[in-house]
This record gives structure tokens, sequence and C-alpha cells, in this order.
């Protein structure tokens, strides 16, 4: 029997994923890493960013956009902000969210520091939702609008 890893991502709202998986890669502050069965334990930033589950030959997209993971023997659990599946992603909504941040940042010249990361962060998330699921809709022959 091979190895797999028992994997779960959870939000505040609901549990995203949770399943016995073969790999995943994600996005972390210190840049993307690939957790395989037998990982040495680690704790580390979630980056918004694509997270890729990979499950019997089939691969699982998720955009996600910040939180915290932990990786102990064969387990790893994450603690997301926010995270979506690729298919549950709606590419317009995310579109028009990105660009209500792009203007709200355009028109506060003056911002402090919270508002501007609040901002910026938001831009990232929404960028990081629109990759993802065109990414995946591309992957399954759909044309994007």
């Amino acid at each position: 029997m091979k190895s797999q890893i028992k994997f779960k991502i959870v939000t505040p709202e609901r549990t995203v994923f949770e399943d016995q998986i073969d790999q995943v890669t994600l996005p972390t502050q210190e840049g993307e890493i690939t957790v395989l069965p037998e990982h040495i334990p680690l704790i580390a930033v979630l980056a918004p960013g694509e997270l890729t589950v990979k499950q019997d030959g089939k691969e699982i997209a998720m955009a996600v956009s910040g939180g915290m993971i932990e990786v102990r023997k064969n387990e790893l659990t994450i603690l997301a902000d926010t995270a979506e599946r690729a298919e549950e992603i709606d590419i317009k909504r995310a579109e028009e969210a990105r660009a209500r941040a792009e203007k709200l940042k355009d028109e506060k010249i003056r911002m402090d520091e919270t508002e501007y990361a609040a901002v910026a962060a938001l831009m990232e998330r929404n960028l990081a939702r629109i990759k993802v699921a065109k990414k995946h809709l591309t992957r399954r022959g759909m044309k994007l609008e």
C-alpha cells in the first residue's frame, strides 16, 4: 500500500477538503513547497495563490488567500483565511472584485499603511482566484469569455 497524507483545509466558514492525498503543492511566504508523505514537521505561513492537491492521479486546484499550515507525520492541516476549489470560482465576480480594489487603491492616494495593506491583500486574493479558475477551465478544454 502506498503512503499517503491525511490532508485537511478549513476556513472560518467550512471544511473545504478533507481526505487522504498523494501530495500537495502550496504557496508559503518563503516560496512554493510540495508536501509528500514522510515530510518533516513544519509550520509555515500560507501565502495567497494556487494550491494543487494530487490524489489518485487527479489534480484538484484551489485558490487560497492566506493562513497557517502545519505538517506532522503524514498529516497536513491548513487553516486558511479563504479557500475555494477552482470549479467554485466565478471568474466574472472575481474580475469585478479585483477591479473595485484597483479603483479603491487609485482613489485613495493618501491611504495609511493598514488601509493600503487591506486593499493590496484583496487584490492579491482576487488575482489568485482568477488565475486558478482560468487555469482550471483551460485544462478542462472550456473557452474563457
